[in-house]
């Protein structure tokens, strides 16, 4: 049994590292340069579309206690297969997330020193930063949490920063609509870059198991940080269209403007800023992907040894040393470009079912009862499925049959797991209640 450990402001925070990384950081020149200031009203349409998903996420997820998050979601909703193939395409674009996400952070840090991206000390690099996080992790959940929060608060203090100062340098005649309102196709592309500038909030339900009030706390961290994100990517969007001209240009648009307004000293900040804010994602990455085989084979779906959990730091040992070993051979080889490919595609295929589920959970009250429930829920689902829908049909075709091997590939491990359970039936052991784990925890500390 996991540990109980994460607070309310935990999971805000947690929720936080997972959907803020790296996208801010470049987003406001790659939609200003399509649609200008209407790329403002864009974030805001995107973030009221999104707070529906967020809402049918927060009743379906105050149903669960149990470490698992959308694989255990669609689990109970549509049964073992469904639950399965989610929880295995949640695995592989977590590790495909933290192989991206560590990758770019070894990129910023060669702004500083360019030995950073030499053949030798790069996969070094990598390999160090990699075990830093996993070895944060290993020492128990608490200081997994302490690390995250810390990163979390200080990955907002630079933006926060940067809109504070910008608003003294708006020029408002750069504050101009464009002559011609953009293409209802161009718009929509926008709004599916800014509906994945708000994923990740998924990764941040996972360790539910983890949660000391879940039922509770998880509606209540989503919606907060979705509202927090939602300002937060407005504000910084208004001032670097009124405060930097070369905006539509840069590749760099936070450390330009920055840079532009205050000095090359406020660019190197901005930076840094960057390299926080992925370490936060990074860290919440572990946090929330190392479970997920736990969850799997707490389920029986993977194999037992998943699930095994240390016995002084209440940890998933197993779980995370295989995840790290899979995500620093992905990190090092490069094939997370494939995984990327399945990333917002299966996003959206969960997200569409989890918006369904709220209908489907409501005739069951399976697992339990929903202590949060929406108005409208029929609406609700209705609009969460079809947002979903309409940007599924934008997809390219190179990436929906990526999604069909990734798939195909879950379904062949999932019979070959359920043929060897079949022909090596597992020892059933007696199930302790948390209380029992609790207990023992507390005596051998004594």
């Amino acid at each position: 049994m996991l540990k109980r450990a994460l607070t309310r402001w935990d999971i805000i925070i947690l929720v936080l590292n997972c959907i803020i990384g790296s996208g801010i950081f470049g987003l406001p020149s790659r939609i200003y340069s399509r649609i200008g200031l209407y790329s403002i009203p864009a974030f805001l349409a995107c973030a009221a579309l999104m707070l529906i998903v967020i809402l049918n996420f927060s009743e379906v997820g105050s149903r669960f206690i149990k470490t698992g998050g959308p694989y255990l979601y669609l689990k109970a909703a549509y049964g073992n297969f469904v639950g399965y193939l989610a929880g295995w395409i949640l695995i592989i674009s977590r590790v495909a997330s933290f192989a991206a996400l560590v990758n770019l952070m070894v990129d910023y840090l060669g702004y500083f020193d360019p030995a950073f991206n030499d053949p030798v000390y790069r996969p070094l690099t990598l390999i160090v930063i990699t075990l830093v996080f996993f070895g944060v992790n290993a020492r128990g959940v608490r200081g997994s949490a302490n690390l995250n929060n810390l990163l979390g608060v200080l990955k907002i203090v630079p933006l926060l920063l940067f809109i504070l100062v910008g608003f003294f340098f708006i020029d408002p005649s750069l504050l101009t609509l464009p002559e011609q309102t953009p293409e209802p196709e161009t718009f929509n592309t926008v709004l599916m870059i800014l509906v994945f500038a708000f994923t990740g909030f998924e990764g941040g339900v996972i360790n539910t198991g983890e949660m000391k009030n879940p039922q509770k706390d998880i509606p209540f961290a989503l919606i907060t940080a979705t509202l927090a994100v939602s300002v937060f990517y407005m504000l910084i969007q208004f001032v670097s269209i009124g405060a930097y001209p070369g905006l539509a240009a840069s590749e760099r648009p936070l450390s330009d403007a920055a840079d532009y307004m205050l000095g090359s000293w406020a660019g190197i900040l901005i930076t840094i800023g960057a390299v926080i804010s992925i370490s936060g994602t990074l860290n919440a990455n572990v946090l929330s992907g190392s479970r997920l085989p736990y969850a799997l084979s707490e389920n029986d779906q993977f194999p037992r040894f998943f699930s095994k959990v240390h016995p002084v730091t209440r940890i998933p040992n197993y779980s995370l040393l295989i995840y790290m070993l899979v995500t620093l051979a992905v990190s090092l080889s490069g094939t997370f470009i494939y995984a990327l490919a399945i990333n917002v595609i299966s996003k959206l295929l969960i997200f569409a079912l989890i918006s369904a589920a709220v209908i489907r959970l409501r005739k069951k009250e399976k697992p339990a009862p929903a202590l949060f429930r929406i108005k409208y829920a029929w609406l609700s689902a209705i609009v969460g499925i079809t947002l979903c829908i309409i940007l599924l049909i934008g997809a390219e075709t190179s990436n929906l049959i990526h999604v069909a091997v990734a798939i195909g590939t879950g379904v062949i491990f999932y019979f070959l797991h359920s043929w060897w359970k079949k022909i090596h039936p597992p020892e059933k052991e007696p199930v302790k209640s948390e209380a029992e784990v609790s207990s023992e925890t507390s005596n051998k500390g004594h």
